[in-house]
């Protein structure tokens, strides 16, 4: 991930800030920054948001296309993911620079999304061992200010949210097998059950402390970091730590307990963006955790 450099005096002082829940741009240890949500920002998709979140912005499209169910799922659709570290998002991602981050966040992001307790895969079935629904998840990086993982499951939930498939007509052909037939009617289209699909929240061990929605500097200073995925209803789905510090088994609970607090207020239903159009606005949240609206949940 794109790091930044920072004198030893700049270090203790987000770190007394930290200690004393005062953060440098004035939030406490559990308040986000700034968000922004747009939805049906990408016409040649099937469902598209784009998110920014404080200085991080990202895009995800989502395009449903027809395939073959994996021999070990024979009654499943499933996902697919590319994350894609745009030069213009830091200069760190030139060249080949932006591809360990993008696997790094591709593996994570089959992790917490591509599985039954994320989302419905077998509402994504058309026909048994011979056709699917295959969901082409692709997200782009445009800025890059931390918090990354956060902002794009957002973003993906949003997106995945806003996916219209088209209805599907099976019939019998003349010699065996079947024959699958796709609406032509925009609007003859089903929604995503995005019910279950968690939000993942990353918390950062600043010195003593922990922090949600860190930022570049804050990300300098802090040792390791737990990745979690919460659903609405509190429960942690997948969790994993990065970072070369290690954390205690007191601190892992502890961030653990706030992770599900604060994952479970980030689905909160405060608004109501199932408006034609999408979210309008765009919808912004500010505070002391931006929500997502209940129709997104």
């Amino acid at each position: 991930m794109a790091a930044v450099q920072l004198s030893e005096a700049e270090k203790v002082y987000v770190l007394h800030g930290i200690r004393d829940d005062l953060r440098v741009d004035g939030r406490s240890c559990e308040d986000y920054r700034h968000v922004e949500m747009e939805t049906d920002v990408v016409s040649n998709t099937d469902g598209s948001a784009k998110v920014t979140l404080g200085h991080t912005a990202v895009l995800v499209g989502v395009k449903a296309e027809l395939g073959k169910p994996r021999p070990a799922a024979p009654d499943e659709g499933y996902l697919e993911f590319f994350v894609d570290c745009s030069a213009n998002a830091t200069p760190r991602f030139e060249g080949r620079g932006g591809e360990e981050l993008g696997m790094e966040l591709t593996n994570t992001l089959y992790r917490v999304f591509n599985n039954k307790l994320s989302l419905d895969l077998r509402s994504l079935c058309i026909s048994p061992g011979e056709h699917c629904w295959l969901l082409y998840v692709d997200v782009l990086l445009l800025q890059c200010d931390g918090n990354l993982y956060d902002a794009i499951s957002i973003a993906i939930k949003a997106a995945l949210f806003n996916t219209k498939i088209p209805k599907v007509l099976i019939s019998e052909a003349e010699e065996g097998g079947t024959e699958i037939e796709l609406s032509d009617d925009p609007y003859d289209s089903v929604r995503l059950n995005v019910e279950n699909v968690p939000c993942i929240v990353t918390l950062c061990k600043v010195g003593p402390r922990y922090v949600v929605d860190s930022t570049l500097q804050e990300k300098a200073c802090s040792v390791a970091s737990l990745i979690m995925a919460v659903t609405p209803a509190g429960a942690c789905t997948c969790m994993r730590k990065v970072g070369g510090g290690s954390l205690d088994p007191e601190s892992v609970f502890e961030m653990t307990e706030a992770g599900k607090r604060v994952g479970k207020a980030l689905h909160a239903p405060p608004h109501d963006p199932a408006r034609p159009g999408g979210v309008s606005g765009p919808e912004e949240t500010e505070g002391r955790v931006p929500r997502l609206s209940a129709k997104l949940v």
